[in-house]
This record gives structure tokens, C-alpha cells and sequence, in this order.
């Protein structure tokens, strides 16, 4: 007997059908693919935190240039000397740290509760820095980052990313002319933890003015700029306990 397709219930059946298929292979491949896209996601974060400390491939005045995945673990391992968490003002050795969400550890503590917040220490040209994630919301969606610091609470780098912000406007925030600008900035105005301002009417344009706690705005992208210096204040809000224990005058 022949199947008349032209039935609404020949229909659905079929897009039942179809659906549960590539349902299946979707998910199939989800989880075949599942250590390979964990692997990337360790690569990403360990070049990230690398990246804010000053260990990256850039030359010049060149674009951002990541170590490469093939050697980042052994240079993860080479720099970074100790990874922490910070939970509840104590501070607790943990070896895997750079594995965990930011985002989630700011929802426990903005609600109350013992968040684990990660703490690297990084040691280049025997100099040691202290990097901290960052993450905090932007025009669209989220973004996200590292800032390093050494005892004087100086900037010796970040690293800023974004889930959604505008090309050409916001998405340039993890642009080197823009993250550049912080190496040498201070978090402190005084003895004030002040971080660090993305203004938009910054009279120090070229940034050569270290000391005035400000960074020269991107065009176009005011609320961007905001959730950066937001989010850096966050930060130094949730860091402040383990920051007091490291600062020097």
C-alpha cells in the first residue's frame, strides 16, 4: 500500500523521525568531540594567563600572538609557580585553579557563600606577578580577563575577551593598542585601591601618564569601557584580602 505523504500525519511523523536522528548523531558527536574541546578550553585559558603576565609571541607592534598550544602547558608550568584559590579571606593551594568558573565563583559570593577564586603567581626575568581573572558584563553579553600585578600593586599586564560586543567598537578590547595601555597603570590612587578608569574624556591620550589611574576610552564603545573598569573593581573588591597580604609601599 502506497504512503500517502500528503497527510498532516505523514508529516509530523517525519519531522519526529528526522528530529530523534540528528538528535542522536549531534549528541554522538558532542561527546566524542568532548576531551578534544576540553583540551582547547585548558590551551585557552593557560595562553590567557600567560598572555596578562607578558608571555606571548608578540613582536613589534604586531597583533596578539599567543604561545602556541603546542608547548603552553610546559610554558604554563615553566611560569606560573603556584596557583591558588582565595576562599573566605584563606588561601588554599590548589594545583588545578586555572580550571575554574569565574563566572559561577562570582554568583556564590555576590549570594553569600564561600566562592573559590582563583589566584596565580607567575614568575618572568625573576620578577614575580600575581594574576587574577576577571569577568564582568559588557554592551551584549559577557567579557572576561586577566590582570596581572606586582607587590606595588602596578599592572604588568591583562588580557580582556568578550562573548558578543560590537566589531570595530567594544570587540576591541582584546586589541593590543587597547590592553597595552594598562601595563604600568596602578590600582591605587594614594593608599586608595582606586583601579583602573576606561574614560572617555581622558586628557592623556598617548598614556603617559601612569599615575592618574585612567586609560584612554575606545571610540564607539562607552558601556564597553564601562563594564571594564566595572569589572576591575570587582575584582580588586573580591581580591582585597589577598592583595592587602602581598602589597608593599
Amino acid at each position: 500500500m502506497a504512503i500517502n505523504t500528503d497527510k498532516n500525519s505523514y508529516t509530523v511523523i517525519f519531522a519526529v523521525i528526522m528530529v530523534v536522528i540528528v538528535g542522536s548523531i549531534l549528541a554522538y558527536l558532542a561527546s566524542g568531540l568532548r576531551p578534544r574541546i576540553d583540551e582547547n578550553e585548558r590551551f585557552e585559558k593557560q595562553q590567557n594567563i600567560l598572555y596578562a603576565m607578558g608571555v606571548n609571541e608578540n613582536e613589534g607592534e604586531s597583533s596578539v600572538s599567543f604561545v602556541p598550544t603546542t608547548v603552553v602547558e610546559a610554558e604554563f608550568s615553566k611560569y606560573i609557580k603556584e596557583q591558588y584559590v582565595l576562599v573566605n579571606g584563606e588561601v588554599k593551594q590548589d594545583d588545578e585553579a586555572f580550571l575554574i568558573d569565574m563566572k559561577k565563583q562570582l554568583s556564590i559570593l555576590k549570594n553569600g557563600g564561600d566562592a573559590r577564586l582563583p589566584i596565580f603567581i607567575g614568575e618572568k626575568d625573576g620578577k614575580k606577578s600575581y594574576i587574577l581573572p576577571m569577568y564582568g558584563k559588557g554592551l551584549w553579553d559577557a567579557i572576561w580577563g586577566f590582570i596581572s600585578v606586582d607587590e606595588k600593586m602596578v599592572v604588568q599586564g591583562v588580557y580582556f575577551d568578550h562573548k558578543a560586543e560590537t566589531p570595530g567598537l567594544g570587540a576591541n578590547i582584546k586589541m593590543r593598542f587597547f590592553m597595552d595601555d594598562f601595563s604600568g597603570e596602578s590600582l591605587l590612587d594614594g593608599n586608595r585601591y582606586a583601579g583602573i578608569n576606561v574614560a572617555k574624556g581622558n586628557n592623556d591620550p598617548l598614556n603617559e601618564n601612569k599615575s592618574d589611574n585612567e586609560v584612554d576610552a575606545l571610540a564607539g564603545a562607552t558601556i564597553t569601557g564601562n563594564g571594564v573598569s566595572a569589572m576591575i573593581k570587582e575584582t580588586i573588591n573580591a581580591y582585597k584580602p589577598y592583595l592587602e597580604t602581598i602589597r608593599t609601599n
